[in-house]
């Protein structure tokens, strides 16, 4: 592998609930194809052991048996700076506001890669990702497939959306250097200030009900998608901070200014 598509390694692919061994080995075959090398599976049912998963990772053996479980999604996405999900669905609340075509969002994961790893998020063949994890991530991919039957094989979504990866980052390292210049934070460190934001809004009742949970869906991707840097991470804990300390001590002035 070159130097060039050693980079591409920064992009994770994380298949969630997996259920057939033969559609985790055609994914590590792709990856060998593209370039990638870093699969996480979270909660898998499938056995990566299993003659079929070994049969269609043809030259992707090693990143099989370099793939990492994990129990949840958070743990599979902790160090990304920017997730994508993946889905056939792309209406209602949670899936509407963050929609892109592969090229659209490709070019957005190869530029975010200089600043850590990046994720692709792939649900369980039967049902996809469901909307609580489809809302934790940045953007979500839809493949425009034909209206009568949408839903693609996991290993050929998987392709697709790499494929678009590959040739972004092509496009981009043919251009210019990428900048480690205001990196976002860690998938982990945003999800605690949206939990912190969360809190504080709920103490002073911007979030309440139902209405409560779609505001901060919005809230989640319009900061979400100016990629927050640790620093603004950090005014978005210390804002959360003084807001629940203004409901505890009303009339007080602050000294953590």
């Amino acid at each position: 592998m070159s130097e060039r598509d050693g980079f591409l390694s920064r992009c994770r692919v994380v298949l969630v609930r997996p259920q057939f061994a033969a559609n985790v080995g055609a994914t590590a075959r792709v990856m060998r194809n593209l370039g990638l090398s870093d699969l996480a599976l979270v909660a898998p049912h499938a056995d990566l052991e299993e003659r079929q998963a070994r049969q269609l990772s043809t030259h992707g053996e090693e990143i099989l048996d370099r793939a990492r479980s994990c129990a949840d999604l958070g743990e599979a996405l902790a160090d990304c700076v920017v997730v994508a999900a993946t889905s056939a669905r792309k209406g209602g609340l949670f899936r509407r506001q963050s929609v892109g075509l592969p090229e659209e969002v490709a070019p957005l994961l190869v530029e975010a890669m200089a600043g850590g790893p990046v994720a692709l998020v792939f649900g369980p063949e039967r049902t996809g990702l469901v909307d609580d994890e489809v809302s934790r991530c940045h953007h979500l991919i839809h493949i425009p497939a034909d209206p009568s039957y949408p839903a693609l094989n996991l290993a050929q979504a998987v392709a697709i959306c790499l494929y678009e990866v590959r040739r972004a980052w092509l496009r981009r390292i043919d251009d210019r250097p990428l900048s480690v210049t205001d990196a976002p934070a860690p998938f982990v460190d945003q999800e605690r200030a949206f939990e912190q934001l969360r809190v504080a809004l709920e103490e002073i009742h911007f979030l309440y009900g139902e209405r409560g949970v779609a505001l901060m869906h919005g809230l989640r991707h319009l900061l979400g998608r100016a990629r927050p840097t640790p620093m603004e991470v950090r005014l978005l804990l210390g804002l959360a901070r003084q807001i629940r300390w203004f409901v505890r001590h009303p009339g007080e002035v602050s000294n953590d200014q």
